[in-house]
């Protein structure tokens, strides 16, 4: 398993969202490739490709494309249809990095898993039936794992502290992420601190809401970004990729970086 470093390859990482948006796969496809082009270009330092827009199928064709085209970059990858998935793709197309939106929190506690009645990892199942599975899937599948804990959109079950989601979710993915209510809106510096606290010096990624005039305060206490929406024109998750955006924003990382 590499490391942080090895992954990323730089101080505060940016890591760019891919969403595969339009309404036919060729402009899906034609697309998704000038704005692989206009990231690594401005500077990103990584190419985080989902299915937010686009199909199972379209994240496959996008990451076979970063592998022929980019294979010096990072990328990596997101399926929200199918999380187990995304880690034999990741190995497939030579992904750096996996992430998925929650390790900890969302499942209430216990284990019900027996035999060949295996779960899926977002099936409605007990913490405990998760827990072994993405061991599992790490274990055939080493690839350095991003993992939400108190996630958008997921719900929290454990019927535990938010120290002890953390603590747990640290032993089950290479760094955590941390976001505010939803896409595109701002990850509050009281709870970005909160994780930090909790975690150490474990990786901290801010994984939802990140612009140019936040990065700054962000980052300061974060370890890298996940950045979709505010690259986009207008800051619409359903726009094109705005390159006078990314690189606004990646010369302010880059500063704070020389700093």
């Amino acid at each position: 398993m590499k490391s942080f470093q090895q992954v990323f390859h730089a101080e505060k990482p940016i890591l760019a969202m891919l969403h595969l948006y339009g309404f036919t796969p060729d402009q899906v496809h034609e697309l998704a490739k000038r704005e692989m082009d206009q990231l690594y270009t401005n500077g990103v330092d990584a190419i985080l490709v989902e299915d937010y827009f686009g199909t199972p199928e379209d994240v496959e064709w996008a990451l076979n494309e970063l592998k022929k085209n980019y294979p010096e970059k990072a990328y990596g990858v997101n399926l929200l249809s199918d999380p187990e998935k995304a880690f034999r793709l990741a190995i497939q197309y030579g992904a750096s990095f996996v992430q998925i939106d929650s390790v900890c929190g969302h499942l209430r506690p216990g284990s019900h898993m027996s035999g060949h009645d295996k779960p899926k990892l977002y099936d409605k199942t007990c913490d405990g039936d998760f827990a072994q599975n993405l061991a599992d899937l790490r274990a055939a599948y080493p690839v350095f794992l991003l993992g939400g804990v108190r996630f958008k959109y997921q719900p929290v079950r454990s019927k535990r502290s938010v120290e002890e989601d953390l603590t747990i979710g640290k032993e089950r993915c290479d760094a955590v992420v941390v976001t505010g209510a939803g896409t595109g809106i701002n990850t509050g510096m009281e709870k970005i601190r909160q994780f930090r606290q909790c975690l150490g010096d474990f990786p901290l990624f801010v994984g939802a809401g990140m612009t140019a005039e936040t990065c700054r305060e962000q980052l300061s206490v974060a370890d890298g970004a996940i950045v979709g929406s505010w690259f986009k024109e207008d800051g619409r998750t359903d726009a094109p990729v705005d390159p006078d955006r990314v690189k606004k924003l990646m010369d302010l990382v880059k500063q704070l970086r020389s700093e």
